[in-house]
C-alpha cells in the first residue's frame, strides 16, 4: 500500500472573521489585523497558513479560509502570493465560530472525504513552530480516534483577558488504554476571571488558557452539532445546499444563512460535552469526548498593542520599533511608523502608532481601551474608525491623498490584468493622468490607450472603465470634482469581480 494512503489527511481551516479594533489604527473594520504583516513579512493570516507546513506523518489538504465577503479578494490575493490557492468559504453575515466551522465541515465532506479539521483563528501568533507542529501531530491521533481536541496554553501569568479550561483526568481512548501523551479530559470551561481568581487558577496548575485552536474529524463535528445545536446545523445545511461556487469562492445562500443562530464553538458544543448536559435527543455515547492538550509554543492572540509588544524582538531597553522611528532615552516603548518620522524622547511604557490618517498614543496598561476610541469614531460617523486612507480592491488599490470642498485627489494602482467595473457617476467628473504603465480607457462609445504623461477627462454621467492591459502595474492620479464625492456614487453596469 502506498504510504500516502496511510497518512491522516488534515484540512487546515482558518477562521478569519474578527475586526481587531484594539489594534487600531493599523487594524480597521474593512482591513483587520489578520491581513496585516505585524510579525515579519507575512500577514497574520499568511503566517497561520504557513505554520502547518511540515507536520510529520500527515497529508495536508489545501487551506480553507472562512471569512466575511468584505475580505475575500485580499485573502485570495494573499494566498496566491504564497502559492497556496485554496477554498474560500464566504459568510454573508457574521454568525460566530460554530456556524463558520459547520460550513467548513460541510465543505470538507462534499467529495466523500472525512479529513481531520485543524481549526485556527487567522490572527494568532505562534513563536515555537516545532513545538506547535509536534502538539498538532499528537492531536491528530486523538482526533482520528473520534475526539474533539482543543489546545490549552500553559499560563505564565494571572491573565484576566483570556478564558480558561480546567483539565481533568488523563484521557483514555475508547478501548480503555490510557493514552501515552498529555491529553486530559476537559473538566470545565471558565469565562474571563478577575485578578484574584486568575491568581488562584495559576496556583492550582490544572487551568490552561483557551487558545481557540481545535481538531476533529469533519463528521464528528457535524454529529456533535446534530446533538447539541441541530438548529445551527440545519440552517447551515440549508444555506450550503442553496449555495454556489465562483472560482475559488464558495458562496452560501444569504437569506438561509441569515436565519442561522449565532454561537461559538465553545458554547455550542465544547461546554455541553464538558458539562455532560442532558439533551432530549442525546443517546448514550452520542457526544464525542472533549480533550485538551497543553501547548507550549509561544502563543499569543495579539489582542492588543501590549500583546504585540510582548512577542516582537526588543532592544536592550525593551523598545520595539518599526518604520521610520527615532528613540532617545526611552524604555519599554512600542513605536511604529507607516510613513512619517516618529521621534520619542524620555518616555516609558508607551505605544505610538503612526498611519497616514491617524496617530495613536497610549500607555501599555490602557491598550485594551483603544476599542473605546473606535466606538467614538463610529458614533461620530468618521471613516477612520472603519477604513484606511489606502483602500484595497480586487483590481489593485487607491489612496486618497488630498481632498477638500468639491474635489478629491487619489493615487490609483491597477495590477496587471486588473479591470475596474464599467460604471458611471451622477455627481462627479474625473480627470485621469497616467504616471507609469499603460491604461486602456473606455469612455462612452470610444476606447483609447494612454501611456505615461497622457491624460483623459471623464465628464459627469459618462459610462467609463479603466483597465491595465500591460505586464507592469498601472499607476495613475485621479482628480475628482463635483457636488458629491462619496464611494457610493457608483452605478455599475458590468463587473468581472461580481460586485
Amino acid at each position: 500500500m502506498n504510504d500516502m494512503t496511510t497518512k491522516p489527511l488534515i484540512q487546515p481551516v482558518v477562521l478569519s472573521g474578527g475586526s481587531g479594533t484594539r489594534l487600531w489604527p493599523l487594524s480597521r473594520e474593512k482591513y483587520p489585523k489578520q491581513l496585516l504583516p505585524l510579525i515579519g513579512a507575512d500577514s497574520l493570516l499568511q503566517g497561520t497558513v504557513r505554520r502547518v507546513e511540515g507536520i510529520a506523518g500527515v497529508e495536508l489538504a489545501p487551506p480553507m479560509v472562512v471569512c466575511n465577503e468584505e475580505y475575500r479578494f485580499v485573502i485570495a490575493e494573499q494566498l496566491r502570493l504564497m502559492g497556496k490557492p485554496g477554498t474560500i468559504v464566504l459568510e454573508p453575515t457574521g454568525r460566530n465560530t460554530a456556524p463558520a466551522l459547520t460550513l467548513a465541515a460541510l465543505s470538507a465532506i462534499k467529495n466523500g472525504a472525512d479529513p481531520v479539521l485543524l481549526v485556527m483563528p487567522s490572527d494568532h501568533v505562534i513563536v515555537d513552530l516545532q513545538a506547535f507542529q509536534n502538539t498538532v501531530a499528537e492531536g491528530t491521533v486523538l482526533a482520528e480516534g473520534g475526539a474533539i481536541v482543543t489546545f490549552g496554553i500553559t499560563p505564565d501569568a494571572p491573565e484576566t483577558g483570556y478564558g480558561y479550561i480546567q483539565s481533568g483526568s488523563a484521557y483514555r481512548v475508547p478501548s480503555g488504554r490510557q493514552e501515552s501523551g498529555s491529553a486530559k479530559v476537559i473538566a470545565r470551561f471558565v469565562e474571563k476571571p478577575n485578578l484574584e481568581t486568575a491568581q488562584a487558577y495559576l496556583r492550582d496548575g490544572s487551568y490552561l488558557w483557551n487558545s481557540g485552536l481545535f481538531m476533529m474529524r469533519a463528521s464528528v463535528w457535524l454529529a456533535a452539532m446534530q446533538v447539541c445545536r441541530p438548529d445551527i446545523l440545519h440552517a447551515c445545511q440549508s444555506a450550503w445546499d442553496q449555495g454556489s461556487s465562483d472560482g475559488e469562492f464558495v458562496r452560501v445562500a444569504k437569506e438561509a444563512f441569515a436565519k442561522c443562530p449565532s454561537d461559538s464553538i465553545d458554547y455550542a458544543v465544547m461546554e455541553r460535552i464538558a458539562a455532560q448536559v442532558s439533551l432530549a435527543d442525546a443517546a448514550p455515547g452520542a457526544l464525542p469526548p472533549a480533550v485538551v492538550l497543553p501547548l507550549n509554543a509561544g502563543w499569543s492572540d495579539v489582542g492588543a498593542w501590549d500583546a504585540l509588544w510582548q512577542v516582537l524582538p526588543k532592544d536592550a531597553s525593551g523598545n520595539v520599533t518599526q518604520g521610520d522611528v527615532l528613540l532617545q532615552d526611552c524604555r519599554n516603548t512600542l513605536a511604529l511608523s507607516e510613513g512619517r518620522l516618529v521621534a520619542c524622547v524620555g518616555v516609558s511604557d508607551l505605544v505610538v502608532v503612526e498611519t497616514a490618517d491617524a496617530i495613536l498614543v497610549a500607555h501599555h496598561d490602557k491598550t485594551q481601551d483603544v476599542k473605546k476610541i473606535v466606538d467614538i469614531l463610529k458614533k461620530q460617523g468618521r471613516a477612520e474608525g472603519s477604513i484606511h486612507r489606502k483602500v484595497f480592491r480586487p483590481w489593485g488599490w487607491y489612496d486618497s491623498i488630498d481632498m477638500g470642498e468639491r474635489f478629491q485627489v487619489k493615487r490609483i494602482v491597477v495590477k496587471p490584468g486588473g479591470t475596474l467595473s464599467l460604471q458611471m457617476h451622477h455627481h462627479r467628473a474625473e480627470h485621469w493622468i497616467v504616471v507609469s504603465g499603460t491604461a486602456k480607457v473606455t469612455r462612452g462609445d470610444e476606447t483609447v490607450l494612454l501611456s505615461e504623461n497622457q491624460s483623459t477627462f471623464i465628464p459627469l454621467g459618462t459610462r467609463h472603465r479603466l483597465e491595465n492591459p500591460g505586464r507592469v502595474p498601472l499607476e495613475m492620479i485621479e482628480v475628482q470634482s463635483g457636488s458629491y464625492l462619496g464611494e457610493d456614487d457608483i452605478v455599475r453596469f458590468e463587473d468581472v469581480y461580481g460586485r
